[in-house]
């Protein structure tokens, strides 16, 4: 299968290549830097058949595929060579120059996730990699094939540890990258931190100076944090440097003056600093996960889809590395896998009780997948839409984080995998009762699932969810006037907010409202400024510029009057709100006036109304064409029930 159309349709929607300053994937995930958030079309985004769900994570903007993320990738590089200096060359000259080390907009916190999401997921093959030969060697050990004392075994495990041990040149490079500084410079810089000579000459026990200035001796291999700040430091000292310096002597001497500066600090400061705030951040970590117990377990195992969902689980990885390092295990670890297992087995509760045959295949589908390691394409395609399911999920994560955490299960060896393939990185002495948490959580996760059942209207369309249950996929005119017909003589009707003219939804001048993206309706280009409530319930909202109102009516029919087109861009000038959030109306009651005279002079007056969860009914049909006025029957909407009567 090839994704040069899907690749096209997913750059334009995120704002064309001008609106791109940064792409690349991890497993499931193509992760977008952009120019203006505001340009991505999120609806056009979804509609791609290669998109499972969108996420923003701090900066980040991300298009979740799945397993065929490395295909479409590809295709996007293919279709779009302009983007290929984006992903594959953040280091030249014009690069560093162009903007700071580290993206500057946003919070702190967005800025310090946004930093970790890109800079570990490119390790993550070498992990996974490295980890497995680590975990099949310890799994091998613990069932006494293989002894530790072989050459064999030493020859292997140097293979699977070399990485870890010389972990601080591989996050150098990846960390360069992200702080847009020279590649092999920060590698070189961290390399000397693990260079034999200086390793030996600080173990030694002797006083070891520069310059006069003491240099803590501390061992630098298996750690994260002081090659951080190394290259953060370089990334300083580098752009510093070539503002001043002619561009004849960036070639040697900025490199030169960066590693004679950043080095010496880096040894006598930030080195140091680096491994003690460390090792005091895994220290307590470890401690509330070895105290906490099953309290821990359950807070930590219930949240960590959320976790992972906002990318707070890649702050632990330096730490879990250290542990994995310094003790030769960790127990945060196994709550990843708990979480896998319970999103596998919500899923797989979902398959076994759906009714529809889309979301049973794509339930058993993303089942599997998850099992195998990837939860994302069930967790936002499926367990978010259906929030009883998540709940179901957070259940079993919570029950099985008791086990992990009250009785100690620890993991091994990081493999870059939480699923049955990385299942050999908690092979040692508490294998057992990690699998006993794993099976809890399935299993806690699939039985919350049946008790507690879930709505499949957010994952079905009208007349395919009815298609599901043997009423026909598609109606004729007739049909579907005979439906608006017997809607009202009791289904749910929107009236017209406004007085004016019916326009067809696909003729107004909002492509995200024409296509029906935003829901089903039609468009009133209207005559007077007057905008009166079209069902009696609750006001949602009231968008700040007071242009746009969201009503939930009391028949659960929600219900977006947008009055005009681009309107947004007036500020509110011209409008004047009658209701605020939670305000109860009923048919009729004044939402908002409009100065129309003075909005149309600028603008398309168009007001568009959609019933935004058109999706939980069999139909959304037009009952007034030519004129309408305020407060008459504007929209007939079919339920799934009277659609099921009227097919029998």
């Amino acid at each position: 299968m090839t994704y040069e159309k899907d690749a096209a349709a997913i750059v334009a929607a995120v704002g064309g290549e001008d609106n791109i300053t940064s792409l690349y994937h991890c497993v499931t995930r193509l992760r977008f830097g952009l120019v203006d958030r505001s340009r991505v079309d999120e609806d056009a985004v979804r509609a791609v058949p290669a998109v499972q769900a969108i996420n923003q994570s701090g900066e980040q903007f991300q298009v979740i595929i799945g397993n065929d993320v490395p295909k479409v990738f590809a295709a996007v590089q293919e279709t779009h060579p302009g983007l290929v200096a984006k992903v594959n060359d953040p280091n030249a000259d014009d690069a560093v120059d162009a903007g700071a080390p580290a993206a500057s907009g946003g919070s702190i916190r967005d800025r310090f996730f946004g930093f970790l999401s890109k800079t570990f997921p490119p390790l993550l093959p070498a992990i996974a990699g490295a980890g497995l030969i680590k975990g099949l060697l310890a799994l091998a050990v613990w069932l006494g094939w293989m002894s530790t004392e072989t050459q064999t075994y030493q020859l292997l495990y140097s293979l699977g540890d070399a990485f870890f041990y010389f972990l601080p040149v591989m996050i150098a490079i990846s960390a360069a990258r992200t702080f847009k500084t020279n590649v092999f410079v920060a590698a070189a810089l961290s390399a000397a931190l693990v260079y034999p000579n200086l390793v030996t000459l600080l173990s030694a026990g002797d006083p070891v100076a520069f310059l006069g200035v003491p240099v803590t001796a501390t061992t630098y291999s298996y750690t994260v944090i002081p090659s951080l700040l190394a290259v953060w430091a370089l990334s300083w000292v580098e752009r510093g440097l070539k503002k001043v310096l002619p561009q004849a002597l960036h070639l040697s001497v900025v490199p030169l003056v960066s590693m004679v500066v950043v080095g010496p600090i880096t040894l006598v400061a930030l080195g140091p600093l680096g491994a003690i705030i460390g090792e005091q951040i895994s220290g307590g970590l470890n401690w509330l996960l070895t105290h906490g117990g099953v309290f821990s377990g359950i807070l930590l195992g219930g949240l960590m889809s959320l976790i992972i969902m906002t990318g707070m689980h890649a702050a632990l990885v330096p730490f879990i590395l250290g542990n994995l390092a310094s003790l030769g295990h960790d127990p945060f670890l196994p709550l990843t896998y708990v979480q896998v297992f319970s999103v596998a087995g919500a899923l797989f509760g979902v398959a076994l009780r759906a009714r529809s045959r889309q979301v049973r295949a794509t339930s058993l589908s993303t089942g599997f997948t998850a099992l195998m390691g990837v939860t994302e394409p069930g967790l936002f395609g499926l367990l978010l839409p259906m929030r009883r399911v998540f709940l179901a999920s957070m259940i079993g994560g919570a029950a099985g984080g008791a086990i992990s955490l009250g009785f100690g299960a620890q993991a091994y060896a990081l493999v870059g995998n939480s699923g049955l393939p990385g299942l050999p990185g908690l092979a040692g002495q508490t294998f057992g009762w990690s699998v006993a948490a794993l099976a809890v959580a399935f299993v806690g996760a699939f039985v919350a699932v049946l008790v507690i059942g879930f709505d499949e209207s957010p994952l079905t369309r009208g007349a395919a969810a009815a298609g599901s249950t043997g009423v026909a996929d598609a109606a004729t005119a007739d049909d579907r006037a005979a439906g608006a017909a017997a809607a009202l003589d009791g289904g749910p009707v929107v009236a017209s907010p406004v007085a004016g003219t019916v326009v067809p939804l696909s003729e107004v001048g909002d492509g995200a409202f024409a296509s029906g993206a935003m829901g089903k309706g039609v468009g009133v280009l209207p005559t007077d400024g007057e905008v009166v409530a079209p069902v009696s319930g609750t006001v949602v909202t009231v968008f700040p510029t007071k242009h746009v109102v969201g009503l939930r009516s009391d028949d659960g029919v929600e219900v977006l009057v947008h009055v005009g087109v681009d309107t947004v861009n007036l500020g509110g000038k011209g409008f004047t709100a009658h209701v605020a959030d939670g305000d109860r109306v009923s048919v009729g009651d004044r939402l908002l006036t409009v100065d129309l005279p003075a909005v149309a002079a600028t603008h398309d007056t168009t007001t568009v109304v959609v019933v935004t969860n058109a999706t939980a009914y069999a139909g959304v049909e037009p009952i007034a064409a030519g004129t309408v006025r305020a407060g008459a029957g504007l929209l007939a909407v079919e339920t799934l029930e009277h659609a099921l009567e009227t097919a029998r």
